[in-house]
């Protein structure tokens, strides 16, 4: 086989401009040494080497480039490389299972993020009035009534989340303590991590709580949306992917 046609039908593929890694690199958004390691990790298929040994890349490759930025924005990066590689090597069933698996990760998200969205907002407005000390609640009591175990309550002391009075060595939740156990057990089951709660709690004891809350919140959805949205535009370039590597003829 002459250079040409190993050209045409290697990894560039048929009717594909010749693309160097760099012009990979720039339409991808990535840099050079990042496109090299996406075809080291077997996310890009096998370059095509001139006889100097550099490489050549076509509009496949570019295409898997694409689908793993969208992919890797919406799910993991290992999830992202099996569906891709799934893709370019001729998989569509396992491609198409794990991305089914990545929408429905974010169903998952979304619908803990309404629960706790209605929730939240109503332990935020519900109103505290006539609190006597034996009001107050232990630990365990606590952890049973929340579901979680007594070392979460205690991390989230450590972290300054919910912050207990203390009797001795006894921790005891005051019902505006309880309230906000609650709502930190909501927003945690919404995905928020511990971080971005450390900073938020302080607020949400304040007079602002329920609009706090809201905005928290949507946040969140917000973030849950824009993940969507990458996943979304990964199934356009899989569908490419696909087409391109049912097209591509055998090397021979």
């Amino acid at each position: 086989m002459n250079g040409a046609a190993c050209l045409h039908s290697g990894a560039v593929g048929a009717r594909s401009a010749a693309l160097r890694t760099v012009d990979v690199a720039r339409r991808a958004g990535y840099g050079v040494q990042q496109i090299r390691n996406l075809e080291r990790d077997g996310v890009l298929p096998p370059a095509h080497r001139t006889a100097a040994g550099h490489r050549i890349y076509g509009e496949l490759h570019l295409r898997c480039a694409l689908a793993y930025r969208h992919l890797a924005a919406a799910t993991a990066p290992a999830d992202a490389r099996r569906i891709v590689t799934a893709a370019h090597q001729g998989t569509p069933a396992v491609m198409l299972a794990l991305l089914d698996a990545a929408h429905a990760r974010l169903h998952t998200e979304r619908a803990a993020l309404r629960r706790a969205q209605l929730a939240a907002e109503a332990i935020a407005a519900e109103p505290i009035t006539d609190v006597r000390v034996s009001d107050a609640m232990g630990i365990s009591e606590l952890a049973a009534a929340l579901g979680v175990r007594p070392s979460t309550l205690r991390h989230w002391h450590a972290e300054g989340l919910v912050v207990p009075d203390r009797a001795g060595t006894t921790r005891r939740y005051t019902p505006e303590q309880v309230r906000d156990a609650r709502i930190v057990h909501q927003l945690r089951a919404a995905g928020y991590r511990v971080a971005p709660l450390r900073a938020l709690m302080p607020q949400l004891r304040t007079a602002r709580r329920s609009a706090d809350v809201r905005t928290a919140l949507a946040a969140r959805d917000a973030a849950i949306t824009a993940r969507s949205r990458s996943l979304l535009d990964a199934a356009a370039e899989l569908g490419t992917v696909s087409t391109l590597t049912a097209a591509r003829e055998p090397v021979s």
